[in-house]
């Protein structure tokens, strides 16, 4: 077997098998010299590219507008997530209520993209987290969810980014995040598999206990 075929081998096998090289989103150091309509441009071009190397007619009225409409669409959209500017402003609250058990946010919507074949991933994250003093808006788990979510990703990082950003705002550790989610690149090629999900979690502080991850896991399956 030629170098060139092992090569192209090993990089399906970290496909599938969906491998990540670290907890952040790899990115370039100049990843953000270039404006939104400049990326816009570059892509729209890029994506022409690709659509008339599979014989498409770039002429045609219902063609022509793709190459704009996905560029746009990876940069102010689906990808938005990369650009820390569209990291949601989280303001945390005193926990005047003394609210001590856990406030569990469940089955929030979630859409992301593979990173290794750029197909969409998408389910439902469950976030729970026990004040140690302060307090979040409800709205705000969602949205932190939504920001990772928004950008190249691989479920396990997703999942520990959300636990992450969430001990950092709260100041605790005591944060469960359980992500339910089906990836298009196991159920349209490969295995071809469209009955299968993949579930991750990441917690902490109280949430080492059995009891609490119990009663966690009972309260978002009902």
């Amino acid at each position: 077997m030629s170098m060139e075929v092992q090569e192209k081998v090993q990089i399906e096998l970290e496909g599938d098998n969906h491998i990540m090289t670290s907890i952040e989103t790899p990115m370039r150091h100049d990843a953000f010299e270039k404006s939104d309509e400049e990326k816009i441009e570059i892509i729209q071009d890029c994506f022409a590219v690709i659509m008339e190397t599979l014989g498409l007619d770039l002429n045609d009225d219902s063609l022509k507008g793709t190459p704009y409409r996905v560029a746009k669409m990876y940069v102010q959209e689906i990808f938005s997530g990369l650009n820390p500017v569209n990291k949601p402003q989280v303001s945390v609250f005193d926990n005047k209520y003394e609210y001590n058990k856990m406030l569990i946010e469940k089955n929030i919507r979630l859409g992301s993209t593979c990173e290794h074949h750029f197909l969409p991933i998408t389910g439902l994250a469950h976030v729970a987290y026990i004040s140690s003093g302060k307090v979040i808006g409800l709205s705000k788990i969602n949205r932190i969810v939504d920001y990772y979510a928004k950008r190249p990703q691989v479920q396990e990082r997703m999942t520990v980014q959300v636990y992450n950003a969430l001990k950092e705002e709260l100041n605790t550790e005591d944060i469960i995040v359980v992500m339910d989610a089906e990836h298009l690149c196991v159920s349209a090629r490969g295995i071809k598999d469209n009955s299968s999900s993949t579930v991750t979690m990441e917690y902490g502080g109280k949430f080492n206990e059995a009891n609490y991850r119990d009663e966690f896991l009972r309260l978002i399956e009902k």
